[in-house]
């Protein structure tokens, strides 16, 4: 099996990776430079791979690619513990990974993104466009401390893939200028506490010191 992260620390690679981990499965790695002029998932050869030109992409043993880090890990988590049996349990995990990629990635990782590695940060967005970018990422994490209030995990009673997809990002939202919750700090260490956890790769440029 093979994963194409990126040389710079992605949450949805990092995804990925700490699934592969909790697994123990074997895999190698190609990184490529998102930040080059064109980036590098925009050569032939990748698009060849992904016509989307993103990471993730993880290619199975038999060549098959499979794209979307959420889809990724739904299909390495089937038949593990990572993935619940219950119909209505894998749903509601559904539920959040949909939520993770509509409500919560598309602000909180852009947030990101333009922190530490955007070439002009925030300077080509109006002022309400960095407002909007800032006020739905702080109502995803909102969301989400209210919905562990009484709960250890995101789905059920037990850790899934759910909480991975939300970890991704959320464990750098109180550094990248987010208001986290208690709910959702207990949270972050819970995961962080999970046998196999790991960290996200480092990031090798230096701009960015999680």
């Amino acid at each position: 099996m093979h994963l194409y992260d990126s040389t710079i620390p992605s949450g949805n690679a990092y995804k990925v990776q700490l699934l592969l981990s909790h697994l123990h499965i074997p895999y190698a790695i190609t990184s490529l430079n998102i930040l080059a002029t064109p980036p590098e998932t925009r050569s032939s050869d990748f698009l060849a791979i992904n016509p989307n030109g993103r990471i993730p992409v993880f290619i199975l043993d038999d060549g098959t690619p499979l794209i979307e880090s959420n889809a990724i890990m739904f299909y390495l988590a089937e038949g593990t513990p990572y993935l619940p049996d219950d119909k209505l349990a894998k749903a509601q995990v559904l539920q959040w990974l949909f939520f993770e990629q509509y409500s919560h990635e598309p602000y909180v990782a852009v947030w990101k993104f333009r922190t530490y590695w955007a070439l002009n940060g925030f300077e080509d967005l109006s002022g309400r466009e960095i407002q909007k970018l800032k006020e739905r990422g702080q109502a995803a994490i909102d969301v989400m401390e209210r919905h562990l209030e009484g709960r250890e995990w995101f789905v059920g009673t037990n850790y899934s893939i759910a909480d991975i997809a939300l970890f991704a990002y959320t464990s750098a939202a109180e550094q990248i200028g987010f208001s986290v919750g208690p709910n959702v700090k207990a949270w972050l260490s819970r995961v962080e506490g999970t046998k196999g956890w790991v960290k996200i790769k480092k990031d090798e440029t230096g701009k960015c010191p999680l």
